[in-house]
C-alpha cells in the first residue's frame, strides 16, 4: 500500500517530518516569545503532537520489522526495547538538565523581561529555580511526567520527555493487548481506558499544566500506531486504520480543543497517511505525493532529522535570553515581526550547531552503547 517493503528500515518521509516538528515548535516558541503572530507556526503544540504521532508510528513499525527476530514472547525482546529507548533519550536529556539547573537563575531572569514586555502571567519560579534533590530525582527518574507538581518544572521542554518515557514504559503491554483484542478493536479499546482515566482525574481536581500524563496523550499515540498497522495492510483496512487515526485524534482531552486546533490535527494525520499511502492517491497525485515524500527522505532532512531530539531540547536555553535581548535593546522601537526576524536568525543556527555537537558527542555514543548490551543479552521467554 505504501511505498513500503518489509526489508527495508527507511521510509523516507519520516526523517523530515521530524526535523519539520522539530522545526516547528522552535519558530512556534520563538513566535510566542517575540510577541509576533502566524497562522499555524504559532501553534507549537501541534509540533508537539506530530512528534508523538511519529513516536507511536515508529515504535509499531519497528516491531514489524524486528519481530520475527525478537518475538515479544520473550522477556530479552521486552529488555532490549526498554534499553534502546532508554539511551536513546536519556544521555542527552541528563546533560540537558544539568545545564538548564546551572542556567536556571539566567533563564528565569530573561523569561521575566520577555513576560513583562508580553504582558503575559509571570511563569512560576520554582520551574526555572528549584535545584531541590526531589526534583532532581524525579527528572532523572523520568516519574516528573506522572506528577502534576513536577511535570512542568524545568527550563526545558521536557513534559514531554517524560509523556514519551512513560509511552516507552507501557508500549510492549499495549502491544500484547492490541495482538490479543485485534489491533484495531485493541486501539479502541486503549485509548477509551485512557481517556476514563484523564477524565477521572479531571474530575478528582488532578489538573496537569502540561499534558504530560500518558493518558492525555495515549491516543495521539495510537493514531501514529495504527498508520504504522496500515502500511502492509490491504487498501480497504489501510484507509480503515487512516479513519480510526482521524476519528481517535479528535477525542476532546490533551490540550486545545477549538475547532481550528482539531481541523488542524486532522489535517496532519490526513498529510501523513498520504504520504505512506500516495498509491492510493490515483497515479497524478500519487506521483506528487511521492516525490514530497523522497524529498523528504533526502540528505538535509536526513540530518534533520536526526538532530530533531537535540534542536527540540536545546532550542529555550538560547531563545530566551536572545529574546530578552532584543526586547530589553530596542523595546518597542523593533516591531514584532522584525524582532522575530532577528532573533530567528541567531536562534536557529546555534541550535542546530549546538544539536550536532551533542548528537556526534552524546546521542550517537548512547546508541552504540545500546547495541552494545543489547548483543550481550540472551534470550528468555516468557513466563506462563
Amino acid at each position: 500500500m505504501a511505498d513500503y517493503d518489509p526489508r527495508n528500515t527507511r521510509i523516507d518521509c519520516l526523517d523530515g517530518l521530524r526535523g519539520l516538528a522539530s522545526l516547528w515548535v522552535m519558530i512556534g516558541h520563538a513566535l510566542l516569545l517575540t510577541g509576533w503572530r502566524l497562522p499555524v507556526l504559532s501553534e507549537p503544540d501541534l509540533g508537539v503532537d506530530l512528534f508523538i504521532m511519529l513516536s507511536g508510528f515508529l515504535m509499531v513499525f519497528h516491531y514489524q520489522l524486528r519481530a520475527a527476530k525478537e518475538p515479544w514472547e520473550l522477556t530479552s525482546t521486552w529488555a532490549r526495547f526498554w534499553i534502546r529507548r532508554f539511551l536513546r533519550i536519556a544521555p542527552l536529556y541528563y546533560l540537558l538538565l544539568a545545564v538548564a539547573f546551572a542556567l536556571g537563575s539566567w533563564l528565569f531572569e530573561s523569561r521575566m523581561i520577555i513576560d513583562g514586555f508580553l504582558d503575559k502571567a509571570p511563569q512560576s519560579p520554582a520551574r526555572y529555580l528549584d535545584n531541590g534533590l526531589t526534583n532532581g530525582l524525579m527528572h532523572l527518574s523520568f516519574l516528573f511526567g506522572l506528577s502534576p507538581d513536577y511535570a512542568y518544572r524545568t527550563p526545558l521542554p521536557d513534559w514531554s520527555i517524560g509523556l514519551e518515557m512513560q509511552f516507552y514504559a507501557a508500549f510492549p503491554f499495549v502491544m500484547l493487548l492490541l495482538k490479543r483484542c485485534g489491533w484495531l478493536r485493541g486501539a479502541l479499546f486503549t485509548s477509551a481506558i485512557a481517556a476514563a482515566i484523564a477524565s477521572t482525574a479531571g474530575l478528582v481536581g488532578v489538573h496537569f499544566p502540561m499534558p504530560a500524563f500518558l493518558p492525555l496523550k495515549m491516543h495521539v499515540f495510537l493514531c501514529g500506531m495504527l498508520l504504522a498497522l496500515g502500511l502492509d495492510a490491504e487498501r480497504s483496512r489501510a484507509f480503515l486504520y487512516g479513519g480510526a487515526a482521524l476519528a481517535l485524534v479528535l477525542l476532546p482531552i490533551g490540550g486545545d480543543m477549538t475547532a481550528t486546533k482539531m481541523l488542524m490535527r486532522v489535517a496532519l494525520v490526513g498529510v501523513f497517511f498520504a504520504l505512506l499511502h500516495h498509491r492510493l492517491a490515483g497515479e497524478a497525485l500519487g506521483k506528487r505525493l511521492r516525490a514530497v515524500s523522497s524529498s523528504l527522505g533526502n540528505r538535509f532532512f536526513h540530518w534533520l532529522g536526526e538532530l530533531s531530539f537535540g534542536a527540540y531540547l536545546w532550542h529555550l536555553i538560547f531563545l530566551q535570553p536572545i529574546a530578552a535581548y532584543f526586547i530589553s535593546t530596542f523595546g518597542h522601537t523593533m516591531t514584532a515581526p522584525a524582532r522575530f526576524a532577528a532573533v530567528t536568525v541567531l536562534l536557529v543556527p546555534l541550535v542546530y550547531i549546538a544539536a550536532c555537537g551533542t548528537f556526534l558527542a552524546v546521542e550517537r555514543p548512547g546508541q552504540q552503547l545500546a547495541r552494545r548490551l543489547i548483543g550481550r543479552r540472551k534470550p528468555r521467554a516468557l513466563e506462563a
